[in-house]
């Protein structure tokens, strides 16, 4: 039977479309489940603000009444201002291995995009650079942390097939921290503080953060991050949600804010510890004990594994070497917390000098992801 494409239109139709992944995945070991309240208000306009700059649409593909696949399309009009384009995206997608089912999903994300002016396809992408993004073509054996997706090998051969082209890839890296600090990456991360005038200011909890400093640490985010791939200057609105979101969640022996003579934050660093092994003891529900889980992941007293999420540094005080002065403000709490391993961020394969500053610790390259294009 033919492949049915369906729009997204109730509430009914969206809770299916985010739970297809979670269950998609749920034999796959190495698959970290989303939280099922957490992607519906993603793709909820009241509650995500980068709906102020964005559009988007979303499908699911059917064979014979079951469902087979999703994508969502994504429009974010600001991103795309920026970067001179006329971009549609795709992500969210996942789909059994059957060649009519992903080119019908991709083709239906093609003509919305046209049907709005756009001429290019993109993906998978999410609706800013904090949402997942980058294809996985290797490091299948891995698991997948919190902080990033996870797809079947068989997803490459399909994105080839519909004469997506590479446009950017991203590395992921393990690194193993040792027992103590490299003398020499010490000593450098000393030099750096005498010689830019900086200064770590370890602060304790989230309302500390906020009076002190308010949002600015976001600023820094924000400008530090301008020159990434398809990254979208993000809105007041955004700013502010991310900091409710996130912050309020982390043990702040692993945020880092690098502040100037002037008390300016010029530099910042957060990290946590990786949940992705509660996620799966939830199945993606907080109700009625996931809770429990993701809250005892978070609290623990020693953690196996730990993402890094963010380093981020003002442009004036970029080169300066401010990305040791944050690894080495970090490092004696991995030896505290007895982290066996720490997950990287995706980092553009280009980034030379993030990827540098890890590689005076034992470490591997162990995972790969891609973003594609195609013109519509």
């Amino acid at each position: 039977m033919a492949v049915e494409i369906k729009q997204i239109t109730s509430k009914l139709d969206l809770l299916r479309f985010v739970k297809f992944g979670n269950n998609f995945y749920k034999d796959c070991e190495n698959f970290c489940p989303s939280l099922i309240l957490d992607e519906l208000s993603i793709f909820n306009p009241k509650k995500n603000p980068a709906f102020d700059v964005c559009e988007n649409v979303l499908y699911m593909a059917y064979r014979d009444g079951k469902p087979v696949g999703r994508i969502a399309g994504i429009i974010n009009y600001e991103a795309n201002r920026k970067w001179g384009v006329n971009q549609v995206r795709f992500g969210w997608m996942d789909f059994i291995d059957d060649f009519e089912v992903s080119r019908a999903l991709l083709d239906a994300v093609a003509d919305w995009g046209k049907s709005k002016g756009m001429n290019a396809l993109n993906g998978p992408v999410g609706f800013t650079d904090f949402d997942h993004q980058g294809l996985l073509i290797e490091g299948y054996d891995y698991l997948a942390p919190m902080a990033s997706l996870y797809n079947y090998p068989y997803y490459v051969k399909h994105m080839e097939a519909y004469n997506l082209v590479k446009e950017n890839d991203w590395i992921e890296m393990q690194i193993y921290p040792p027992q103590e600090l490299p003398e020499r990456f010490g000593r450098m991360a000393k030099i750096v503080q005498d010689r830019s005038h900086v200064r770590v200011d370890k602060v304790k909890n989230c309302k500390e953060l906020v009076k002190k400093y308010g949002t600015s640490y976001m600023d820094v985010i924000d400008i530090a991050y301008q020159k990434l791939y398809n990254f979208q200057p993000l809105t007041d609105r955004q700013k502010k949600q991310y900091c409710d979101a996130y912050f309020p969640l982390l043990n702040f022996d692993f945020v880092t804010v690098v502040v100037n003579e002037k008390d300016e934050v010029v530099g910042v660093g957060v990290g946590m510890p990786d949940i992705s092994k509660a996620l799966r003891k939830c199945k993606g529900r907080l109700f009625p004990f996931g809770w429990l889980h993701i809250l005892k992941a978070l609290k623990s007293k020693t953690y196996e594994a730990f993402d890094f999420l963010i380093i981020a540094v003002r442009p004036d005080y970029q080169d300066k070497g401010l990305n040791a002065v944050i690894i080495a403000d970090q490092f004696p709490y991995f030896v505290k917390y007895e982290i066996k391993r720490i997950e990287t961020t995706a980092i553009m394969e280009t980034n030379f000098k993030n990827l540098n500053h890890w590689e005076v610790f034992p470490h591997k390259y162990h995972k790969r992801r891609r973003a594609y294009i195609k013109p519509i």
